[in-house]
């Protein structure tokens, strides 16, 4: 297996996950963990697994995320399992904000779109989107977000 794990963070939190991630994948010589902004394309070859990961700002990714995905070229990721994943505002925090719940309903979250932008450069899917979950803006991320980012990591291993 020849595994990337790909992310965008702000504050360090969504840092954080993609370690985890990366970590829960295996070892340093099978995983690489790079930023968005510092991934060429040409590093994508020959990878079997591609995972993304970004911040939820403006119920989008963030836009080093989004260049990333456009760097990508058409077909890119064909024959690679990928997934995608971002921080966000636990649920029960957004329902208290009824103009924000509003908003999410009608926008969403960063993994999402993050997903389909993989899949249409030819990943196959290997989970469903996941959102791991912070505090507030700066965090920190709630507990046990990490072990549940590893438990992630696992399942998309035993899909791959």
């Amino acid at each position: 297996m020849r595994a990337m794990v790909v992310y965008d963070s702000a504050y360090g939190n969504t840092e954080k996950v993609a370690q985890a991630v990366a970590s829960a994948l295996g070892s340093q010589e099978d995983v690489v963990l790079a930023r968005a902004g510092d991934v060429k394309s040409e590093q994508l070859a020959g990878l079997t697994l591609l995972i993304v990961g970004s911040p939820t700002q403006k119920f989008s990714p963030t836009s080093a995320t989004t260049r990333f995905l456009k760097s990508i070229p058409e077909k890119g990721l064909v024959g690679v399992k990928v997934a995608a994943f971002d921080t966000r505002f636990a649920e029960s925090e957004i329902e208290k904000v009824r103009i924000l719940a509003f908003f999410v309903r009608m926008f969403g979250y960063a993994a999402e779109p993050i997903a389909k932008r993989l899949e249409k450069k030819g990943g196959a899917l290997a989970v469903p989107p996941e959102g791991f979950y912070v505090g507030d803006t700066e965090g920190p991320l709630l507990e046990r977000e990490l072990e549940r980012a590893a438990d992630w990591a696992e399942q998309i291993l035993a899909q791959s």
